[in-house]
């Protein structure tokens, strides 16, 4: 089963995205901040990271910067989560090495073929 780590430091949030990826058939580990995400992915691998741009003390573009120095994990797929997009967001998101960016509220069917792209289509449970 593949396995994604969620950085989200909204509790409603990350319970939506949870119940999701439990619904599209994926397993997920979850970080509330940016250091706690650093943390969990020097000692674990994901297939994929969802990443909140917003995120307090460290945000998400600190977070993506420093992903993709770690050789273990520079690889790793990381769609960025923002809930005030902007224009222009998206190009820069992607310049910064994000795989993917999904405004919120999230549509769930992007989240799905946007998983989909990413990691490799994964039947529904």
């Amino acid at each position: 089963m593949k396995n994604i780590l969620v950085v989200e430091d909204s509790a409603i949030i990350m319970e939506l995205i949870r119940f999701l990826l439990t619904t599209f058939g994926y397993e997920s580990k979850e970080a509330r901040d940016g250091f706690e995400a650093l943390k969990i992915v020097k000692e674990n691998r994901f297939d994929l990271i969802l990443l909140d741009i917003q995120l307090p003390g460290l945000d998400g573009l600190e977070v993506l910067k420093e992903i993709k120095s770690l050789p273990e994990v520079c690889r790793t797929p990381v769609i960025a989560l923002t809930a005030h997009a902007m224009q222009g967001d998206e190009d820069r998101f992607l310049k910064a090495g994000c795989n993917g960016y999904i405004s919120k509220p999230i549509e769930i069917e992007r989240l799905k073929s946007m998983l989909d792209s990413c990691i490799g289509g994964h039947p529904v449970l």
